[in-house]
């Protein structure tokens, strides 16, 4: 009896001293992973605090177009409906969202592939409807906000010091939004274009789906940003502003718009002949976004990739554009968390295309520019690639500075916690920068 005693004694104590070996250990890993971010952090800091502002602020010119963004949570809008959304698949596509199941199919092929996705819904009764049902039935969780790439694009400009001039039609209402100090060419409209932006969380659940990671569906029913008519208010406006950067974004509202024939190619072909206006000292920036009609990507190959300068995208973005450049087809949802590795020798291979493209028809077509640089933007790193010699300048610096703008900007915050890194403790660190505008609003 004696001796089974100290042999449950023996075990016990060796259960205990494993134990506390095992909450040691992770102590010192997470301490490590700690020291490491830290480091990592301090080091980004660093090296943002060292660009020196020049006295003259730098002009920037972004269009096109603004709409109202009114957000809420996926899951709480949308019922999961099995019936509807059971013969979803791999090779599930949809260009355009006609009706309820339409939107329940798209939304779970993208939500279960952690994807971002934009899709027009040309049932305007439909979207009426729908936001209607946001206003009312959850009415205490939507919030409003200034939307369109170009004026936040603008807007983040313009925090960080820029004299920015904003290609945008919009209403009075959404002009109050803008930083006064933001110059704006266009007129104003009596109503916005709404966009339903519909987001979710890593590890939400919508019936049997899990998402991967967070991210957003976005539908609307735009009926002025498809036209891109604010390019002609923008086209003298950016004549006299003579920007050192004119940065184009919001082709995508193009996107499976029943446009009337040759409507769609006139306007890009407008769009076209104000990018090749722009004298070589004025730098061009394209920002890519969720494209799904091959035949619009393969117009912005002929009236837009070949005149900029540069290329900005996220990482299912630069898959769907590298498949259109090598296949001449659209990839809808790729992979959620590429590999460093995996996204750089696609970032290559486009480059690579486009470079060929451009030695090879640049004299027959002298407005045509060298791509020199492509920013690729995920929610885990930033990556960027540049033409060594180029008018793009202090690369490490860009890098550094996109990866803490990111966090500022998706987060609404200047503080990093651990605590919300897996395996990290509750320790947070301040990356130190003004705060943010509130470009909210209500109805």
């Amino acid at each position: 009896m004696t001796s089974v005693i100290k042999y449950m004694s023996l075990v016990t104590t060796c259960s205990v001293f494993a134990a506390l070996i095992s909450i040691v250990w992770q102590a010192f890993l997470s301490l490590k992973q700690l020291n490491k971010t830290t480091s990592i952090l301090t080091g980004l800091l660093a090296i943002e605090s060292s660009f020196k502002k020049p006295l003259q602020a730098p002009k920037v010119a972004v269009g096109y177009g603004a709409c109202t963004d009114l957000l809420l949570h996926a899951t709480d809008f949308l019922n999961y409906t099995e019936e509807l959304v059971k013969g979803v698949g791999p090779e599930f596509t949809v260009d355009e969202v006609n009706d309820r199941q339409e939107l329940l199919q798209t939304f779970a092929y993208y939500f279960q592939n952690g994807a971002a996705a934009e899709r027009i819904m040309p049932n305007t009764e439909l979207f009426r409807e729908l936001i209607q049902i946001a206003k009312t039935r959850h009415r205490g969780n939507i919030k409003w906000f200034l939307g369109g790439n170009a004026p936040l694009m603008g807007t983040r400009f313009h925090l960080e010091g820029a004299n920015v001039l904003l290609g945008a039609r919009m209403s009075k209402k959404l002009r109050r939004l803008v930083p006064a100090e933001i110059k704006i060419a266009g007129d104003e409209i009596p109503e916005d274009d709404i966009h339903l932006i519909l987001e979710y969380k890593s590890g939400d659940t919508w019936g049997p789906l899990v998402a991967p990671r967070a991210n957003r569906y976005i539908l609307h029913n735009d009926q002025n940003n498809p036209h891109l008519n604010s390019v002609e208010h923008f086209d003298e406006a950016v004549r006299n502003f003579q920007p050192r950067l004119l940065v184009i974004s919001g082709i995508q509202m193009m996107d499976s718009y029943k446009f009337a024939p040759g409507v769609r190619e006139a306007r890009l072909l407008k769009v076209q002949e104000q990018i090749t206006s722009q004298t070589y000292a004025t730098l061009q920036h394209f920002e890519m976004a969720s494209y799904v009609e091959i035949e619009l990507l393969q117009l912005l190959r002929q009236y837009v990739l070949p005149y900029v300068d540069s290329l900005g995208m996220n990482e299912q973005e630069l898959e769907n554009l590298r498949q259109v450049l090598t296949h001449g087809r659209t990839t809808l949802a790729t992979d959620w968390n590429p590999r460093v590795a995996a996204a750089l020798d696609q970032m290559r291979d486009v480059f690579q295309i486009l470079a060929q493209d451009y030695y090879k028809n640049s004299t027959g077509l002298p407005r045509r520019r060298l791509l020199t640089r492509i920013h690729v933007h995920t929610l885990a790193y930033q990556a960027l690639l540049t033409v060594r010699d180029s008018q793009w300048e202090r690369t490490q610096l860009a890098a550094a500075k996109a990866a803490l703008t990111a966090h500022r900007h998706v987060c609404q915050t200047d503080m990093v916690c651990h605590k919300n890194l897996k395996g990290s403790k509750n320790v947070c660190l301040n990356l130190n920068f003004r705060s943010i505008p509130n470009l909210r609003y209500s109805f």
